[in-house]
């Protein structure tokens, strides 16, 4: 299942990652680089378990926790009404 952000949602990097503004709230969150490069992964369409492999081939972590990484942070958005799918 692909992911987009919202249609109120604005995607800005910065140095130390991204911030996610939701214009309808006026509320911004936080993403460090990590959390940045999982998002604009999953907006180019990749599947989560691509995602985790490559976390999982880039820092010292198992693709299972990679993956539970990848899911918690895609809840915590579409939760937060940032992102669907």
């Amino acid at each position: 299942m692909s992911v987009e952000l919202g249609p109120d949602v604005t995607l800005t990097p910065t140095g130390s990652g991204a911030v996610v503004l939701d214009e309808r709230t006026g509320r911004y969150f936080q993403l460090n680089r990590t959390g940045l490069h999982i998002l604009r992964s999953l907006l180019d369409g990749r599947t989560a378990e691509e995602v985790a492999a490559d976390l999982s081939d880039r820092y010292p972590v198992t693709t299972a926790r990679a993956r539970a990484d990848v899911d918690t942070l895609r809840d915590s958005l579409r939760t937060a009404g940032l992102v669907t799918g």
